[in-house]
């Protein structure tokens, strides 16, 4: 049984409503019972044996695992560095490794530890200092979050074997468009990936079909490609909100796809309505220049059948008014029950 009955991390995200979990727990009395299996910098719960909590202790080192421990917390410390052997008794026994708020960094995780994780699922290792992704040998790895680093290179090839790999947080780092070219080849299992706060001036290429989420807010992207998002046929929610994108940098239709149902194309800098399809459910275009309200951007033609799914459509701090939909509005975003002006 995974030691979920603690509040520890909130780990299976709604897709719904595509949010980040993050730790947000009482950390554990470091006077509670412990089980004899257990490093004495850390807590070992009794009910939960396999689990070892070593955050918020103010270490600066990584201490020996002992045999049997699958669940690692390590947040929350000034850890510098991980020397090699503390992780042998685990190689492949540990499941998750939480590293998330710390002082590391790439000269000072020796060989022999995180590179002999064959069975890790989890990896966090956001808030630290890494300038290069650290990837464990493990075909099992499921999450791979290091956000807030100094990431600026991500090699190709990296995580060319991790067929399970689902989630992976990239955002907050300094990564560009050619930094991360070829990384994401071959993840055939990869749900969600989050690159906002980098210094991209393109979307990612070469994402594996099976990708419902992408989130790139905040970069420097000013135009999407042709028939992008046709080679990815079951996206689901595009985020790329405080941008430069311009109506130049969208080609006619390229949002024109029947498996988007949230698209946010907030803070940039377009003057018209782009083309979407009829399926999509929430649009997000305030904070642009737009200055028409084109209703065959939404609906080619209305009939009983023929109609916007739309439900939300922002369009506050724009250049036009409620006034400016035309009088047919309604028979195209019949079920629109949110169209926010102001």
């Amino acid at each position: 049984m995974l030691p979920l009955s603690l509040p520890l991390l909130v780990l299976l995200v709604s897709l719904a409503q595509c949010q980040q979990y993050d730790y947000d727990y009482q950390p554990l009395s470091m006077s509670m019972p412990s089980g004899p299996n257990c490093n004495q910098e850390c807590t070992c719960p009794i009910t939960f044996p396999s689990a070892m909590y070593c955050d918020n202790r103010k270490l600066r080192f990584v201490p020996v695992v002992p045999k049997g421990i699958k669940y690692l917390y390590l947040q929350n410390n000034m850890i510098e560095e991980i020397k090699a052997g503390v992780f042998d008794n685990v190689t492949d026994e540990l499941r998750w490794l939480i590293l998330d708020n710390n002082q590391i960094t790439n000269p000072k995780i020796e060989k022999g530890t995180i590179d002999k994780l064959t069975a890790l699922e989890k990896l966090f290792f956001s808030s630290n200092n890494l300038t290069e992704p650290i990837i464990p040998p493990s075909k099992s790895l499921d999450e791979l979050k290091m956000t807030s680093n100094k990431l600026s290179k991500f090699p190709a090839g990296l995580l060319n074997d991790k067929v399970n790999l689902t989630f992976i947080y990239l955002q907050h780092n300094e990564l560009t468009s050619e930094a991360i070219g070829g990384a994401f080849k071959g993840l055939k299992g990869l749900l969600s990936l989050d690159v906002s706060y980098n210094k991209l001036k393109k979307l990612p290429t070469g994402l594996p079909n099976s990708l419902e989420i992408l989130y790139a807010d905040h970069n420097e992207i000013e135009s999407i490609g042709s028939g992008y998002l046709n080679k990815l046929p079951n996206l689901r929610y595009l985020r790329i909100s405080h941008n430069k994108m311009v109506d130049s940098g969208i080609p006619a239709g390229v949002f024109n796809v029947t498996s988007l149902t949230e698209l946010d194309l907030s803070f940039n800098k377009l003057q018209s309505i782009p083309e979407i399809n009829e399926q999509l459910e929430q649009l997000y275009l305030q904070a642009n220049e737009i200055n028409k309200f084109d209703l065959s951007s939404f609906c080619k033609y209305t009939s009983p059948l023929n109609y916007s799914r739309l439900k939300h459509l922002r369009l506050d701090a724009n250049n036009i008014t409620h006034s400016s939909m035309p009088p047919e509005t309604s028979n195209c975003l019949r079920v629109a029950s949110d169209v926010m002006f102001e």
